[in-house]
């Protein structure tokens, strides 16, 4: 056990006996069919800090069920892939002591799938800040006021295409007032811009709540004039809390989420008991046919013991689009020339999830919404 563990699990606890919330060890399949070729190194960063945990664990999963079966396959053009798993603790320092290792590594050919958000825009950042030319492929960059270079490639919807998505089904339905709830002082500084901003595109009015601590008083302290659909821009456990406050309330709310949110995980932990929650995804829903998905849930159901989750489907995805780009490339298969495929951006479309850049070098314009109803099912 790490020293991080301890405060993640208590982290958790608060919500949950320890049983129930304990964090499993990832569990490895069994390697398939060994490729021929040299091995190549692909690096994922992922962040373990308390905050970050939920999303990096279902989000490494996928990413890792793709990679072992791409092995099984005969990796690429013939090369076993070395997924190596890198985790941080989500500080700047950490984060510049794993480059500065990876730097030194010629097998290395590229970063993909780094997770969560902050840890992404972290990274990508420091690329600009420091010599390190390689492609950081389809990272969970949800920051949508983070600017983006030549060596980051996001391919994911960022949060104000969520919030846009979600902001605006309300507006079609004739609300006009919103509310906008931080998990954390550290997720208002965050993200406070472009809630405000897509709001004010929208003539929405906004009110604005932060929680500084405990989030279930927060949700109790809410009064009858508060909107009753609040956005809430947090996590999986502190959306937990917020609702178990809510449950206290007469009034009834109903809360939009956004993808870092698991709403299968927030039924388990016990949470929005009588406050529907509507969940944005940056992927389509797990249960859809296309080739993508369907290859997810079957590779996901042979090698992990894990349900399908919005998260662990874009890791899957993150490492399939990585894998469509390296198999393409013509020649040596080095960090220069996988850095000058992904600098092409051409479209790709990855078994039914189109991927195509804009002006503003990001792909991610697909989102779609899951609902928790209230007796506990998830509908897409």
């Amino acid at each position: 056990m790490t020293s991080r563990e301890p405060v993640a699990l208590r982290r958790r606890a608060l919500l949950l006996s320890t049983a129930a919330a304990g964090i499993a060890p990832f569990a490895l399949a069994q390697p398939g069919r060994a490729a021929a070729g040299k091995p190549i190194t692909v690096a994922q960063i992922f962040d373990a800090s308390p905050s970050q945990q939920d999303v990096a664990k279902d989000f490494l999963i996928g990413s890792r069920a793709a990679w072992q079966e791409i092995n099984a396959r005969g990796g690429v053009r013939g090369r076993p892939v070395n997924h190596l798993n890198l985790e941080v603790d989500g500080s700047a320092a950490s984060v510049r002591s794993v480059l500065g290792t990876l730097r030194e590594d010629p097998s290395c050919v590229v970063l993909s799938g780094t997770a969560g958000d902050p840890l992404a825009a972290e990274v990508a950042g420091q690329l600009q800040r420091e010599p390190f030319a390689i492609a950081h492929a389809a990272p969970w960059l949800q920051n949508s006021s983070i600017e983006v270079d030549e060596q980051t490639f996001p391919i994911f919807a960022a949060r104000q295409e969520q919030i846009g998505h979600a902001l605006k089904t309300l507006t079609e339905v004739g609300i006009r007032d919103i509310g906008a709830v931080y998990g954390s002082p550290a997720d208002h500084l965050l993200y406070r811009t472009d809630v405000e901003r897509t709001a004010a595109a929208l003539q929405l009015r906004l009110q604005s709540f932060v929680a500084e601590g405990d989030l279930a008083r927060l949700g109790q302290r809410l009064t009858p004039g508060t909107p009753a659909i609040l956005l809430f821009v947090g996590g999986t456990p502190e959306l937990v809390q917020f609702t178990r406050g809510l449950e206290r309330q007469q009034r009834q709310r109903y809360l939009v989420a956004l993808a870092d949110v698991n709403l299968q995980t927030v039924k388990q932990m016990g949470g929005a008991r009588s406050t529907p929650v509507i969940a944005t995804q940056a992927v389509p829903i797990v249960t859809a046919s296309l080739p993508v998905v369907r290859a997810y849930r079957d590779t996901l159901a042979r090698l992990f013991d894990e349900p399908p989750a919005p998260l662990s489907l874009a890791g899957f995805i993150a490492a399939r689009y990585t894998y469509e780009v390296l198999a393409d490339i013509d020649g040596a298969l080095t960090r220069a020339s996988a850095l000058a495929a992904f600098q092409r951006r051409g479209t790709l479309d990855v078994g039914g999830f189109r991927v195509s850049f804009d002006a503003r070098r990001r792909s991610g314009r697909f989102v779609t919404q899951s609902m928790l109803t209230q007796d506990g099912r998830v509908v897409g």
